[in-house]
Formats: C-alpha cells, sequence, structure tokens
C-alpha cells in the first residue's frame, strides 16, 4: 500500500483571546489557513486575526540543535526550582535566544501552558524537538512535584549523550579529512607537477625507470580523462547515497559492518553500549514501565543492529521474559552488562547498575577514542607521506640514472 505524502505546512501569525479572556498572540503552522483556525480552537484560543507569515531573507532562522534543547532543560529545571511559573520560565528562557527558532518554539510553549496545558502535553506537541524520553520524565516530573529535578536529569542525560556523539565523530573526522587530502594532493600532483617532469625525461632518449613509467602513465591518463573519473566517481558516490536512503536492509547492513571495522568498530559498539544504558537507566529510574522504557531506547543507540536487538527485548519482555535473558537471547550485548543487569533485576536496583554500566562504557569509548588517536596519526602520516614520497622518487629516479652514467 502505497504512502501518502506528507503536507507541506504554512507559517501563520494570529491573536486571540484564550480561555482565562486574556489576549494572546503568536505563530502556527498548519497546511491551510482553515486547519489553523481548528487547530488553534482545540486548543481553547478564539481567533480574532490570523494571517500567513511573511519571510525575509535576511530573518535569523538557525536550526535548533540537541545542544539548545538540553540548555533550556538546564535553565527551566534552576527557574522551576527557585519557585518561577512555568510560563513564566518558558518565555525567560526564549527571550532574546540567538537563534529565533528557538526563541519561537519557547513562546509557543509558554502560550500552551498559559492556555491550560500541562508542559508535557505542550512537549507532546513537538515531537521533532521533544521525544518520548523527554516528554515521560516531564509528565512523571509534573505528577511527583518534582519537575525541576526531571528537566535537571534529561538535561544531564543529553549532554551525557552529546559528549559521546562528538567523541565518536572527532575519533572519525581525522582520518577522513587526512584522506581527502591525500587524494586531492595525489590528484594535483598528477594533473600539474608530473607533466614538467614528463617534457624534460623526453630528452632524455632512454627507457624510464618501471616506477617512473607507471608515474608518468597514470598522470597521461589523468590528464585525458580527468573528467570522466570524477563524473564516475560523482556517479557512484550519488548511487550509494540514494540507495542507502531508500533502503532499510542497506542501512542494517553497514552498520553491522561499522561495528564490525578494524580500530573504529570498538569505539562505535562501545558508544551504543553507553547510550542503550543512559538511556534505559534515565527511563527506569522515571517509573517508565519496562516495555515502554526499551522502546524508546533503540533510536538512541544510533545503531540499527542495536535498534533491532532492543526491538526484540522488549518482544520478549512483552511475554513476561525478565530483561537480562532477553538481552542475551539476542547475542549483542557483552557478558559484564549481561551480569549488571541480572544483577540489578535481583537487587531491584536495575537504574543503579544501568547508570555503572554507562559509565563503564563511557570511559572505555574516552580510552578508545585516545588509543586510536595515538594509532591513526602515524599511521595518516605515513600513508600521506608514501603518497608523495612514491611519487617524488619515482621523478627523480631518471636522474640519478643519468647522473650515474656520466
Amino acid at each position: 500500500m502505497a504512502t501518502a505524502k506528507k503536507s507541506k505546512t504554512t507559517e501563520f501569525e494570529w491573536t486571540g483571546v484564550n480561555q482565562k479572556r486574556q489576549e494572546i498572540k503568536g505563530e502556527i503552522e498548519a497546511p491551510t489557513l482553515s486547519q489553523a483556525r481548528a487547530i488553534l480552537r482545540q486548543r481553547g484560543v478564539r481567533v480574532t486575526k490570523i494571517k500567513r507569515r511573511s519571510k525575509s531573507i535576511f530573518s535569523n532562522t538557525k536550526p535548533i540543535k540537541t545542544v539548545d534543547i538540553s540548555f533550556a532543560s538546564r535553565q527551566m529545571a534552576t527557574m522551576i526550582g527557585a519557585g518561577i511559573p512555568v510560563a513564566q520560565t518558558l518565555r525567560a528562557v526564549g527571550k532574546g535566544h540567538e537563534s529565533a527558532s528557538m526563541e519561537k518554539l519557547m513562546l509557543d510553549l509558554a502560550r500552551e501552558v498559559e492556555s491550560g496545558s500541562a508542559l508535557s502535553v505542550a512537549l507532546k506537541k513537538y515531537p521533532k524537538y521533544f521525544n518520548r524520553l523527554f516528554t515521560s520524565l516531564t509528565e512523571a516530573g509534573e505528577e511527583s512535584g518534582k519537575l525541576d529535578t526531571m528537566l535537571d536529569r534529561v538535561a544531564t542525560y543529553t549532554e551525557k549523550l552529546e559528549a559521546i556523539k562528538s567523541k565518536v565523530k572527532s575519533a572519525m573526522m581525522y582520518p577522513i579529512i587526512v584522506l581527502v587530502i591525500a587524494g586531492l594532493v595525489t590528484v594535483l600532483l598528477l594533473l600539474f607537477v608530473i607533466p614538467q617532469f614528463e617534457s624534460l625525461f623526453t630528452g632524455f632518449g632512454a627507457d624510464l625507470p618501471t616506477l617512473t613509467r607507471v608515474i608518468v602513465d597514470m598522470s597521461e591518463a589523468m590528464q585525458k580523462n580527468w573528467w570522466k573519473y570524477f563524473l564516475g566517481a560523482a556517479a557512484v558516490i550519488f548511487s550509494f547515497v540514494t540507495f542507502y536512503k531508500r533502503s532499510e536492509k542497506m542501512k542494517f547492513l553497514m552498520d553491522r559492518m561499522l561495528i564490525k571495522a578494524p580500530l573504529f568498530g570498538v569505539i562505535l559498539r562501545k558508544s551504543a553500549l553507553a547510550r542503550f544504558s543512559r538511556t534505559l537507566s534515565i527511563t527506569f529510574g522515571a517509573g517508565v514501565p519496562l516495555v515502554d522504557g526499551v522502546d524508546t531506547v533503540g533510536a538512541a543507540t544510533g545503531n540499527r543492529v542495536f535498534q533491532k536487538a532492543v526491538l526484540d527485548v522488549k518482544n520478549d519482555i512483552s511475554t513476561g521474559r525478565g530483561l537480562e535473558n532477553s538481552m542475551n537471547a539476542t547475542g549483542v550485548f557483552p557478558n559484564m552488562m549481561l551480569q549488571m543487569v541480572a544483577s540489578g533485576e535481583e537487587s531491584g536496583e536495575l537504574e543503579i547498575m544501568l547508570d555503572k554500566v554507562a559509565d563503564f562504557y563511557e570511559r572505555e569509548v574516552d580510552d578508545a577514542v585516545d588509543s586510536l588517536a595515538s594509532i591513526i596519526e602515524p599511521l595518516m602520516i605515513v600513508l600521506l607521506g608514501g603518497i608523495i614520497g612514491t611519487m617524488v622518487v619515482a621523478m627523480y629516479l631518471p636522474i640519478f640514472k643519468l647522473a650515474s652514467v656520466f
């Protein structure tokens, strides 16, 4: 069955009166004007004026990042803990924010709360920025009267997840950048430097050494067909990216290859395990049922192999099986984690055990990144130096050969 295409939305500016007969205004996204009015009516707003929002090409439209949400959560926790009302807190956090999008989001949430909605209900209307874990923790905080504590916990959780993501990205980016530079240097040498030596060699009237001949032939091929090579590389990259986006099977295979790759695989595996443990710990600690908690963990791992394992764990738990036995059946989780989970289930301190597992694997990721940097840096230097050195030696071999004759 074909899936329906997502309807395009338009931003509208509106002015109205809430249920407390207070005049309020704001912005809303909806496919049509009539649907925008209907949404506002459902929120308890009597619209007095509404129009399509005019956009300026010079407006500040920075996208909302995870770090923005994390920082806002920390600010909200502090202000709510000091006794400031939720709506006033949201307005204070949003006012003057360097991102216009973030300011708009906070003000929209403030209007939702002012119209009578609970904060957790307001957050659920923006799933793009507040996932199920965030809204569940907020709802638990509202019910227990510890909203500031829960917001502080979710801020800490988000910061730790972002920190581990940043470390993994930095570990991956360095070799990629060096390989790209090595490729560009090779192409530039073949296109512009080698031809200068080639014109010099033609006057020697003698056979060139094998290495020099190979490099010269490569240079000639690159000069004649460089556009074919570039088009071919672009076509391969475009085809791969397109197929990758459309094929879930390929995404799964790529994720499996990545966690088994030498050097980088261990970092990706430990990162996924740390994120799994941290997310499940905070979800379980918030009082979210274990089955629902596991359901929110899969996406946090950042790897489809672990996402599938989490889904299998959820299905097993639904039948009454224990968490440790369900995790063990997937064959993905290491023995140390399984032992800690089993201890947590037996002692009733699963949250604490999962936190300790997360701390352990976060330290392991730190150590693995440091070790990788110490290994990768000399390897990349040797690779780059080897490519350039080979070409330099190839170009000077005929000169050395000629000098030995004379």
